[in-house]
């Protein structure tokens, strides 16, 4: 029982979490608070993977509710006997973690990705990825921020917004995969009590 309750308790948490990569995602569409940018399509082009919109953020809620949903112990019975079901449960729950683990693991690697990429902004040469070839070394080196003139600040905006996201899904990632573990262990120490139950009687 103490399992379960610690399993419901890590899906609530994926829901807030789920709520921020949202917004956190929104907001990279508009840098410096603009919204011309994203209307003339003048946006890093790892934002249009919805690394945050959908995959850590709309598809985590989606796990989270079904989660919460199996781990309720009012739920409905699937087999005759009740540590039947409660296997069968636990293993679906399990399958859901990671999926839960897949779809925050996307936005954490869309997110670094889009980290050391750099922003897409206005230099003296025109419109392009200023730091595309520094294999993210412009991120330890505020100086050459500079060469981006447009959109303002949008360099820091980028860092923060992506390293939040970062933040946010590897929190996901790591909550699912704690509950895989829980989940797993509860299946192998259900099987093992019931292979030596008629042995012992």
């Amino acid at each position: 029982m103490g399992s379960w309750k610690c399993g419901s308790c890590l899906s609530s948490l994926l829901i807030p979490l789920a709520l921020w990569s949202i917004i956190v995602n929104i907001l990279l569409y508009f840098p410096n608070g603009q919204v011309s940018y994203a209307s003339s399509n003048k946006l890093t082009n790892y934002v249009w993977y919805f690394e945050g919109i959908c995959f850590s953020g709309i598809m985590m809620l989606i796990v989270a509710a079904i989660l919460l949903v199996l781990e309720n112990d009012n739920n409905y019975k699937c087999c005759q006997s009740e540590n039947c079901s409660k296997k069968y449960m636990t293993l679906l729950s399990m399958i859901f973690s990671a999926l839960g683990i897949a779809f925050s693991g996307y936005c954490l690697v869309i997110s670094a990705l889009g980290l050391l990429q750099g922003p897409y902004c206005r230099t003296l040469d025109g419109w392009e990825y200023a730091f595309e070839g520094t294999a993210g070394r412009f991120l330890t080196d505020s100086s050459v921020w500079i060469q981006c003139l447009e959109p303002a600040h949008v360099v820091e905006w980028n860092i923060i917004l992506f390293s939040i996201l970062i933040a946010l899904s590897g929190l996901q990632v790591i909550v699912c995969l704690i509950r895989v573990v829980i989940q797993l262990s509860t299946i192998l120490c259900g099987t093992y009590s019931v292979i030596i139950q008629p042995g012992i009687i």
